[in-house]
């Protein structure tokens, strides 16, 4: 039988509050939001946190809203919030791509996006979005916030830039002219951690690629990212070529590991075909925007 290890039980009323509760009971505390995540690796024994600290009561942080430059998304915004926000994906329809395949209603109904991000699950369809879409987070600690973009939030597999009396309170997307977003994932079966996942985005203007992003999971990415396939795409016109060119780039800038969901060869193709296919619709997209 799996049983976690005994614990002790706070219940934040406020974002000051978690913080407090965070630095009085130091590293060996834990946060938990929808604790998907959490409570699985607790009962094989994988994390054995001191003090858990809830923050469902952090209403402070669920939100989403746009200004005239960015999108905020709050930390405690559930999956099923952001896959059904028509703030969200009347910007960028990526949200709604990668919210329908992670996992199932029942974690999307409770897993929130900072919970999700903060994990750092080398697989976390999230952060591949948000790596193509170069967003930023928001940590929030004793001594104020800081804003760090997520292409140095995480270090490495289960492994994130936030300290151990901070919390990880916002995502801000940077809003754009004549973009378009996708996202394209292979599992074994629904609801599962993907094989290969790929996000896109991309910006015309005058017909060229001025901005591009590339976010993949599952296949160790550094930071989520494809950035040398990104730079190949500045600058050039959205032909098959240079979408095939781009596609083997990001499919040879990767290190996917042979395991029970295939081969490292096997693993490569399906990025490269994965993003062929994200980036001609993030391209299909933005030309409609465009018009």
């Amino acid at each position: 039988m799996q049983v976690p290890a005994p614990i002790a039980y706070e219940r934040a009323t406020s974002l000051s509050n978690a913080i407090e509760l965070l630095s009085r009971h130091g590293p060996e505390s834990r946060i938990i939001a929808g604790g998907h995540s959490l409570l699985p690796m607790m009962k094989l024994r994988l994390a054995r946190p001191e003090v858990v600290i809830d923050i469902n009561d952090l209403a402070e942080l669920d939100y989403i809203r746009a200004n005239s430059d960015h999108l905020q998304i709050g930390a405690m915004v559930r999956h099923a919030s952001l896959m059904n926000s028509d703030i969200a994906n009347r910007y960028f329809p990526i949200f709604r791509e990668a919210e329908t395949v992670i996992a199932d209603p029942i974690v999307r109904n409770r897993g929130t996006v900072g919970g999700s991000l903060c994990q750092a699950d080398p697989a976390e369809d999230l952060a591949a979005v948000f790596a193509a879409l170069k967003a930023s987070v928001v940590i929030t600690g004793n001594n104020g916030s800081r804003t760090v973009p997520i292409s140095s939030f995480h270090i490495g597999p289960y492994m994130t830039v936030v300290e151990p009396d901070e919390l990880l309170t916002e995502v801000i997307v940077p809003l754009r002219t004549h973009v378009g977003s996708a996202y394209e994932k292979v599992e074994r079966r629904a609801g599962d951690w993907g094989i290969a996942s790929v996000g896109a985005m991309i910006v015309l203007n005058s017909g060229q690629i001025s901005e591009a992003g590339i976010g993949l999971a599952a296949v160790r990415a550094d930071h989520f990212r494809a950035v040398e396939a990104e730079s190949f795409l500045l600058g050039k016109q959205p032909t098959a070529d240079v979408i095939a060119q781009a596609a083997l780039i990001a499919s040879e800038n990767c290190q996917p590991v042979a395991d029970q969901r295939g081969p490292e060869d096997y693993k490569r193709h399906l990025v490269k075909e994965l993003t062929t296919r994200a980036l001609n619709r993030a391209i299909d997209k933005a030309r409609e925007e465009g018009t």
